[in-house]
């Protein structure tokens, strides 16, 4: 008896002793770590305004500032997620938050960067004297606002299109609110969240230029960054340099994909409601996890942070408790006054807002030109309009036929990130030497770039949306012999169209907000400029006119929010109403 319990004590204690599967998963551990602390000590250098930093078209340098700008949009990806599960799930749960922070952050996903360094650069700087960390945190404030609207709409949308019977399941555990949040919002949304998290990088990476080579009031500080090595080299027309860049970026796109998201995909996969025995070998598959799978101590460790976790999520303050809807329950005529008393607020909040706005655009601004940029304005929508038509029949149907193949998404994922963190100002050699060369118009030639960055948001949705395709009526539609025009007009469309519409109201807005770089051009003493308001705006940016900067922002969300109530709002809750399968 005693030999098998030293038997079975030293079997205990064996697995306990790490393998060298654990010192991998150390040095992986450790590795990161050093790399955020000591990235995290650059960002704190001292640092006064007017300060030169240098920036050094040496190759040998790009790792460096390859590290600086993926820290800036890591954090940024962080306060993004933060945003998203707090206002977006407020916006799900209560139709009076929905009524004002949806439509806030239609207008807000069309808002230019330029915009949001402009006003926010200053106060940042003031926060934080005589540090390099007051610029860098305008710059990581900058990539959030190009990351958070795209991921909150997408889990908004996700959260209100929980099944029914996921909810009475809910409420027959007496699961809490925040459990309830924990334990199924954020586990349904997981996979489509994922996904926007992706093209939120990639986002981020489109606007890498204006947010780290920050040019306000004629002030421009430059970032140790891979946006200020591109920014330098564009104005030394220095392909070579354009080209090392381009390298570079690959290089990290890749890296962050098989280290934090393709890890994420594959974990993610237990959160799908539905997974067919016959697609278990189509699995996403991660070497990092198969890592942390054969360690022996990170696993235990592993199982800690779990416990810990089910134990957050358990706070006895937050718990369900029966009289709850009883003791919350008031009167109709109570929540009518409530509505009435709530609506008036908003409606003098934002009057007094646009008065104001008024007032100080009017003072410094003739009436002719605010309808000259008015009409900017409607030019520039033109295009977002036409844009948006041709990337939904390219890639709606490319989308639906990658979201039903587990398998091509794995391939497909790394790819359509690297494009969509292309930014438009590598293409500026190439676009602005064929302009100039053949006398063309740039009011159509650099109109593409302006979808360069956002189409994806469409991809991106479509595959989601997609892969979430219930897995029964896939099957019913085959034994049916349902094919062609029918299966896509039946099932397929209608089943993406939510997903869909979310990407294109995403798609839109970014289109609006790449408008600033899209449509002036520079390649070392030539700089191509379309007509729309994006131009005005980055004009009127660079030499700091902030009057003229607030009338084009707000023509811009003007429009914006016009478009958005008028047709994507509409078509939202058409969507949601007509197509949303539960």
């Amino acid at each position: 008896m005693s030999f098998l319990r030293s038997k079975f004590m030293t079997a205990y204690r064996a697995k306990m002793y790490p393998n060298y599967w654990d010192v991998l998963a150390l040095l992986f551990v450790l590795a990161t770590i050093t790399f955020f602390a000591w990235t995290a000590r650059q960002m704190s250098t001292p640092y006064q305004l007017g300060q030169v930093i240098p920036i050094s078209l040496d190759p040998a340098n790009l790792p460096f500032y390859a590290a600086r700008t993926v820290f800036r949009m890591l954090i940024a990806l962080c306060v993004s997620l933060l945003f998203t599960f707090t206002f977006a799930t407020w916006a799900a749960k209560s139709k009076r938050a929905e009524r004002i922070i949806i439509p806030v952050i239609d207008v807000l996903q069309s808002v230019p960067i330029l915009g949001f360094l402009s006003v926010t650069v200053a106060g940042f700087i003031a926060l934080f004297p005589g540090s390099l960390l007051g610029p860098e945190c305008a710059a990581i404030f900058v990539i959030f606002t190009s990351q958070a609207w795209n991921m909150a709409l997408g889990f908004y949308q996700t959260v209100r299109s929980v099944p029914a019977e996921v909810q009475e399941a809910a409420r027959m555990f007496h699961l809490s609110a925040w459990q309830r949040f924990w334990r199924i919002d954020v586990p349904y949304s997981m996979p489509g969240l994922l996904w926007n998290a992706m093209v939120s990088m990639s986002a981020g990476w489109f606007f890498v230029v204006a947010t780290e080579a920050i040019t306000v009031s004629n002030q421009t500080i430059l970032l140790p960054g891979i946006g200020s090595y591109i920014s330098v080299a564009i104005k030394a027309a220095d392909l070579r340099a354009i080209s090392y860049a381009i390298l570079a970026m690959l290089i990290v796109i890749l890296i962050y994909d098989q280290l934090l998201f393709r890890p994420l995909v594959a974990w993610a996969e237990r959160f799908k409601a539905e997974r067919q025995a016959a697609d278990s070998d189509q699995i996403p598959e991660s070497w990092v996890i198969d890592m942390f799978h054969r360690t022996r101590i990170m696993r235990s460790v592993g199982v800690h942070v779990a416990h810990w976790f089910d134990r957050f999520v358990n706070i006895k303050w937050f718990r369900y408790h029966e009289n709850t809807a009883a003791h919350h329950a008031r009167p109709i005529l109570s929540e009518r006054a409530s509505n009435i008393l709530f609506n008036l607020v908003i409606f003098i909040v934002a009057a007094c807002a646009f008065v104001f706005l008024y007032a100080y655009i009017v003072r410094n601004i003739v009436f002719a030109e605010i309808i000259h940029v008015f009409l900017l304005g409607l030019i520039t929508a033109f295009r977002v309009f036409v844009l948006i038509i041709l990337c939904s029949l390219i890639w709606v149907p490319i989308g639906i036929w990658i979201g039903l193949r587990p398998r091509a998404t794995q391939w497909v994922a790394p790819i359509a990130q690297i494009l969509a963190a292309f930014p438009a100002n590598l293409l500026y050699p190439f676009i602005v030497v064929f302009i100039v060369t053949y006398h063309l118009s740039a009011n159509i030639w650099l109109t593409p770039l302006m979808i360069l960055g956002s189409q994806w948001y469409i991809l991106f949705n479509v595959i989601a949306g997609a892969s979430s395709l219930p897995k029964d009526l896939l099957q019913v539609t085959d034994n049916l012999g349902v094919t062609g025009w029918q299966r896509w007009k039946r099932l397929l469309l209608p089943g993406i169209f939510p997903f869909y519409v979310t990407g294109a109201i995403t798609a839109a807005g970014g289109a609006w907000n790449a408008s600033i770089v899209a449509e002036v051009a520079s390649w070392g003493n030539e700089t191509v400029v379309a007509t729309g308001l994006g131009a005005y705006i980055t004009q009127y940016t660079a030499s700091g006119n902030f009057p003229r900067i607030a009338l084009g922002i707000g023509i811009m969300c003007l429009l914006v929010l016009i478009i958005n109530r008028l047709v994507w709002r509409p078509i939202y809750s058409y969507a949601v109403d007509r197509f949303l399968l539960e």
